[in-house]
């Protein structure tokens, strides 16, 4: 997941570098007055979005598969307990019977 994250961090901070350029040189638009920092942000994070679906794509199914592992490890240890939590509760009711 971690590396998935510092990708997508990456593809953003590329497409910024990028957007601060084409501003700054005058090829894109400025924003309005004093917003033009959060002009190039709001237009890098437009630009980042579609490129990180489509070119990380595998990464993000491993990720997800990750994810889905500890997920169904989590569940069967939490059943695994109830299991022998459940046992321990029959022992002690059967040896409370005999007494």
């Amino acid at each position: 997941m971690l590396r998935y994250t510092l990708m997508r961090l990456g593809v953003f901070v590329g497409c910024l570098v990028v957007v601060w350029g084409l501003v700054h040189s005058g090829l894109a638009p400025r924003g309005l007055g004093d917003s033009n920092g959060l002009w190039i942000v709001l237009l890098a994070l437009l630009i980042s979005a579609p490129i990180s679906l489509v070119v990380l794509r595998k990464e993000r199914d491993r990720a997800s598969e990750r994810i889905v592992q500890r997920v169904n490890r989590a569940k069967a240890d939490l059943e695994a307990n109830r299991n022998q939590e459940d046992a321990a509760d029959e022992t002690a009711r059967a040896q409370g019977q005999t007494s």
